[in-house]
């Protein structure tokens, strides 16, 4: 993906310095916890008990980053470069393909854990979008997670992790996410659990669509680009995530979809470019 010396997103918060993030000294820390939580998050498995154990995860401090790595400067830039491509895919297609005007989310750039309108965000939470205050949560340390943990590496494999939490806000946007999360709450756990799957495969759609924008209009994907964002859809599918931590793949507590299925809707959206193509409400087979 052609992003270095690209022009970030003004919708950037980034509270790796500001103290709004909350560190952690000893244990295992960093990378560490990413991988720890990483997989809880997607299973659905809580690992708040481990967050709290001293003798893993080391005492909390108020105490925030003086200064950012390298490594850290880079990945927050990436994150801005993709925020604007996705702002200007999204500015484009809410024009033409809606007739309506799209506002774009803000992203929260933070390192260890810091406060969101939809509780704390933390490695625990993994990148997610909030509807309470229509912001992009990340811990920037997921894209080496993503890369050495999941073994889904390349920037475009982080680049989709990006448009999919944004096609979460495509979705609050549209009014799909405040029916979904209405019906959520009415529903038995298999069933809520059906319609998260359908929200998901939906904003893995929603990222294809932006990545055929990015690829016809922006001209930023490279050859190879659009195989690593099926390989991060593969890697972080239900089925393949359970079966990795040693469990059998268990259907009915499947929040995001299989990794087929998150493959699927990623190229239906790639290759059809439209929004309509997104209705995984309305498909029988997902």
């Amino acid at each position: 993906m052609k992003w270095q010396d690209q022009e970030g997103s003004d919708n950037i918060e980034d509270r790796r310095l500001s103290g709004g993030g909350m560190a952690r000294a000893g244990g295992v820390g960093g990378l560490g916890v990413v991988a720890i939580v990483v997989i809880g998050y997607f299973l659905g498995i809580d690992v708040t008990p481990l967050l709290n154990d001293p003798s893993l995860m080391g005492q909390p401090t108020q105490t925030a980053q003086t200064t950012l790595s390298p490594e850290e400067k880079a990945a927050g830039q990436f994150a801005s470069v993709t925020l604007a491509d996705t702002e200007k895919v999204w500015g484009t297609i809410f024009t033409t393909q809606l007739g309506r005007t799209y506002h774009p989310t803000i992203m929260v750039l933070f390192s260890g854990a810091t406060p969101s309108a939809c509780g704390t965000a933390n490695a625990a939470t993994g990148p997610f979008y909030c509807p309470g205050d229509k912001k992009v949560y990340l811990d920037t340390a997921f894209f080496t997670t993503l890369s050495r943990q999941l073994g889904a590496g390349g920037d475009f494999a982080s680049a989709y992790v990006v448009a999919h939490e944004v096609g979460h806000h495509v979705q609050d946007e549209l009014g799909i996410l405040g029916k979904a999360d209405a019906a959520r709450s009415q529903s038995s756990e298999t069933r809520a659990n059906a319609i998260s799957v359908r929200l998901e495969l939906q904003a893995d759609c929603f990222a294809g669509v932006w990545a055929r924008a990015a690829q016809d209009k922006l001209g930023v994907l490279e050859p190879g680009d659009i195989a690593e964002a099926m390989n991060a859809a593969s890697k972080i599918g239900d089925d393949t995530l359970q079966r990795n931590a040693g469990r059998t793949p268990m259907p009915d507590s499947f929040t995001h979809g299989t990794s087929a299925q998150r493959q699927r809707w990623f190229n239906a959206g790639y290759q059809n470019g439209q929004v309509n193509a997104c209705d995984t409400f309305g498909a029988t087979n997902l």
